[in-house]
């Protein structure tokens, strides 16, 4: 009896470690250059009811610590950049995919559609692909470890 106990303990405890490192499209994300290999940032995606939003944490750029939205036009109009939203309102497709209108480029002051997703080789890469008419990049975004 002893035994049997033991053994759907340790099961229990197996599942539940399972279940904990399941990994979720939230949290901290540093954003690669893809045109140089560069970090640039660090973003906070997280949950706000059922949609995606991500805001801007930190710079990561030599000498950008402080940029502004010099090519925004509106209330975004020279707003620093550490604190913009730059995706909102995403939301979930299923399978772990999310989809949207709004990924914003401060550096372009352009917004996209987007479609966010899990490396599925790889849960500490995220797949961030922005959207332009027909024409896509793809960029990887990699897990910050806390």
């Amino acid at each position: 009896m002893k035994g049997i106990c033991k053994m759907l303990l340790f099961a229990m405890a197996m599942i539940c470690m399972q279940f904990g490192n399941a990994q979720t499209v939230f949290g901290k994300w540093k954003t690669i250059d893809d045109r140089n290999g560069q970090p640039k940032a660090i973003i906070k995606v997280y949950k706000e009811g059922n949609k995606m939003q991500g805001v801007v944490q930190k710079i990561l750029e030599e000498g950008r610590e402080n940029a502004k939205c010099v090519k925004c036009e509106g209330e975004l109009k020279d707003k620093a950049i550490v604190g913009m939203k730059i995706i909102e309102d995403v939301e979930e497709e299923g399978d772990g995919v999310w989809k949207g209108k709004t990924l914003f480029d401060p550096e372009q002051a352009m917004t996209f559609r987007c479609k966010i997703w899990l490396n599925p080789n790889n849960p500490n890469e995220l797949m961030v692909r922005g959207y332009l008419a027909f024409i896509y990049r793809t960029q990887t975004w990699l897990r910050v470890l806390e």
